[in-house]
């Protein structure tokens, strides 16, 4: 199979993907604190992986994941990294533009964090009036519990929880120390009814 992912292709070879097709991918997470036994980069390692494994399967080129998000939540905790949403809304525009001039013009944008959600979700819908370019922000804790809704309880699906560590566990178990795991339940859970958001007036 070739090359799938953007930053280990040569300029020619970007040059190619980029004649013969209109999509992309592109992960974007955030870097916060999940617990005393995840890693601060879980949103976006597991973007990163879901949006690399999407990439594989379908020959769609993925971008280099963006690492930050809206974080301010988490700013207590040593090690988060906060971008404030008009900051990260313009810099996945201006990422954006420079696919649509390469004449992409369909973006699966794989989001990691949910802080990111409404900054990305007023994007897609400006740039699909704007540009029509088009955008589907993807979110995968949404379809987790209803395609697997045994696994985990409504506390567990919290942030940091234990649908979130099992997935560190299963990508990056090296990064996982589950001796500074605890049994607690989340404080807040934000429902979010889809895991697709298309910018769409509906």
């Amino acid at each position: 199979m070739g090359k799938f992912r953007l930053h280990e292709m040569s300029w020619p070879e970007a040059k190619e993907y980029f004649s013969k097709n209109d999509t992309a991918i592109l992960p974007v997470g955030s870097t916060e604190q999940h617990g005393l036994h995840n890693p601060l980069g879980t949103d976006h390692l597991i973007a990163k992986a879901l949006a690399e494994e999407t990439a594989r399967r379908t020959g769609i080129l993925c971008l280099p994941v963006v690492p930050f998000g809206v974080s301010s939540h988490h700013r207590q905790f040593w090690g988060t990294i906060h971008v404030r949403p008009k900051i990260l809304k313009e810099y996945i525009r201006d990422i954006c533009l420079s696919l649509k001039a390469y004449g992409v013009r369909k973006l699966l944008l794989v989001n990691g964090h949910g802080g990111n959600t409404a900054a990305l979700v007023e994007l897609a819908r400006e740039l699909r009036e704007k540009e029509e370019f088009f955008i589907v922000v993807f979110q995968w804790w949404p379809l987790t519990g209803k395609l697997l809704p045994e696994l985990f309880s409504r506390e567990e699906r919290g942030h940091a929880g234990a649908e979130e560590t099992s997935l560190n566990l299963y990508l990056h178990p090296q990064l996982v120390n589950m001796e500074k795991a605890v049994d607690e339940t989340s404080n807040w859970i934000i429902p979010i009814p889809e895991g697709f958001n298309l910018p769409l007036d509906t």
